[in-house]
């Protein structure tokens, strides 16, 4: 804003004349308050891939689907009782630390945090998950993509809170409207998709799962699948997603969101999403013949 005040270049790019009266900063809060209810992120996600040029990069017919985990902005110490979130009394969280400050020592030791009894005060909507046995439980999000397997652009992304079947239900979200057409499509995946109720929904929409069969019990993936050649490039390509997931936490700044709120992060996410596509693009584009 205050560059606004004194630079012609910053004036010329919001389309402001050199006498115009520059808008109260609140203005830029609002805006974006309307991007989230127009679903602009999305939207430009798609018109990304709808112009004709990256139209034919794209791949119709084998995708894959994977999530990663997204930091939460919000503290472990923002995690109270939630009986404790519903009144005013010194475990809630709505008054000053009892000993003093902003940032009260706080000692978890023994106390049995899950999300069926915790909530962060900060951020509601994120919830605790253990990426594996041993591992430290963090507030996070799960973002989902949906790539292309030809070139390894994102043709679609969902951010949602964290389950055990979030990422599935995510997947068939994002696969089911590019399966309505008469022949099959295929969908990579590692093993966490390797469910038997998954497998069958995406039969029954006439997609191939291309799924990555979890040997430590009886994979709902056989031989019909797995016998296929294409079955096994599905399996080395659907690794590139990674990483499309790796620049969207190094570059693209999501390795822990500067946002609260499920929509507020999703947008985000979906955006950066798109930016890992633009910034592909003109590569691919100036490869084409």
């Amino acid at each position: 804003m205050e560059r606004l005040e004194f630079d012609l270049l910053f004036r010329w790019f919001v389309g402001l004349g050199i006498d115009d009266t520059v808008w109260d900063h609140s203005v830029f809060s609002k805006n974006r308050d309307r991007l989230l209810e127009g679903e602009i992120a999305a939207k430009f996600l798609a018109a990304v891939l709808t112009q004709p040029d990256v139209k034919r990069l794209l791949s119709t017919d084998h995708f894959s689907v994977d999530g990663t985990l997204v930091e939460a902005w919000a503290s472990m110490k923002s995690l109270k009782p939630k009986k404790a979130n519903s009144d005013n009394g010194p475990d809630s969280g709505n008054g000053p630390p009892a000993s003093g400050g902003r940032n009260e020592e706080a000692d978890f030791r023994g106390e049995k945090r899950s999300n069926q009894t915790h909530a962060s005060t900060s951020d509601p909507d994120a919830m605790l998950y253990r990426k594996g046995p041993g591992m430290e439980a963090k507030l996070c999000y799960i973002g989902h993509a949906l790539m292309e397997n030809r070139h390894g652009l994102f043709v679609d992304a969902r951010l949602t809170k964290v389950s055990g079947h979030a990422e599935r239900l995510a997947a068939l979200d994002m696969i089911e409207p590019r399966a309505d057409r008469p022949t099959a499509i295929t969908l990579g995946g590692d093993k966490g998709f390797d469910a038997a109720d998954f497998v069958m929904e995406l039969r029954e929409i006439n997609v191939t799962p291309h799924i990555a069969q979890n040997t430590s019990r009886r994979s709902a993936i056989d031989g019909r699948t797995t016998h296929h050649s294409g079955y096994a490039i599905s399996q080395r390509i659907r690794k590139r997603i990674e990483e499309g997931f790796g620049w969207m936490k190094t570059v693209g700044g999501f390795r822990k969101t500067k946002y609260r709120g499920i929509e507020k992060v999703g947008w985000a996410f979906t955006l950066t999403a798109a930016a890992y596509n633009l910034v592909r693009l003109p590569k691919l584009m100036g490869q084409m013949p």
